[in-house]
């Protein structure tokens, strides 16, 4: 028994230790020094709740602690929401430029930020054709064989941003990316609808993702709207 008692600080130690994370950031622009950057998850009652600060001192940031399980969390400065993140063990690295804002270093972050480049790569790609008819149109090319193509191309890349959205969520409803990433997009949305994508989603979803808190209110208000659409 005495011996058992002797190991148990440092079986306490381990399991601590193995839980650790620890944030290592860097702030390009030079007007961020002093400001305050907080880490923030959203509670079931839509409130944020503080989970770690820091201060910005010559363009570099750095926290750490333990956490209990991992998290999907909002870094904000002051009270601006600036990006998404997840607090899990390891190292997280933070990259806030005027060029490129990034989270990597560890699976989550790397596996949330790869899923938003190639968003962000599709809807540039989407903004580009508002200005590729015009172009054609005046380069001499008929206006209704370039309004035809323009909306051919626009149609496949809205069914590759569907493809990638659902599969991403779906691909991760063992994680916190999938109920992360469905609430960031949701809240993107004028108002709460049940989309094609969300359907699907949904269709698929197990009873873990389906009875979230945050995620019911989104789908109750959506159901209700959709019956003023009909």
């Amino acid at each position: 028994m005495s011996r058992l008692l002797l190991y148990l600080p440092l079986l306490l130690l381990t399991l601590t230790s193995c839980n650790k994370y620890k944030v290592e950031g860097s702030a390009s622009d030079a007007g961020l020094d002093g400001r305050m950057l907080f880490l923030k998850v959203l509670e079931a009652d839509r409130t944020w709740k503080s989970i770690d600060s820091c201060e910005v001192i010559h363009g570099e940031f750095a926290m750490k602690g333990t956490v209990d399980s991992t998290m999907m969390t909002t870094l904000f400065m002051d009270d601006m929401p600036i990006l998404p993140m997840v607090l899990e063990k390891g190292t997280i690295e933070i990259k806030i430029s005027d060029l490129e804002t990034k989270v990597s270093g560890t699976p989550l972050n790397e596996a949330l930020y790869g899923f938003l480049e190639k968003q962000n790569e599709l809807q540039t790609k989407m903004e580009e054709l508002f200005h590729k008819e015009s172009q054609m149109i005046l380069n001499g090319e008929n206006p209704d064989e370039a309004h035809e193509m323009v909306n051919r191309e626009g149609q496949k890349l809205s069914d590759d941003m569907s493809k990638l959205v659902v599969s991403f969520i779906t691909d991760n409803f063992d994680n916190v990316l999938a109920r992360g990433v469905f609430l960031l997009i949701a809240s993107n949305m004028p108002y709460p609808v049940i989309t094609p994508e969300i359907k699907q989603i949904m269709d698929k979803a197990p009873t873990s993702f389906k009875d979230n808190a945050l995620v019911k209110e989104f789908m109750t208000a959506a159901e209700e709207n959709m019956k003023h659409i009909r």
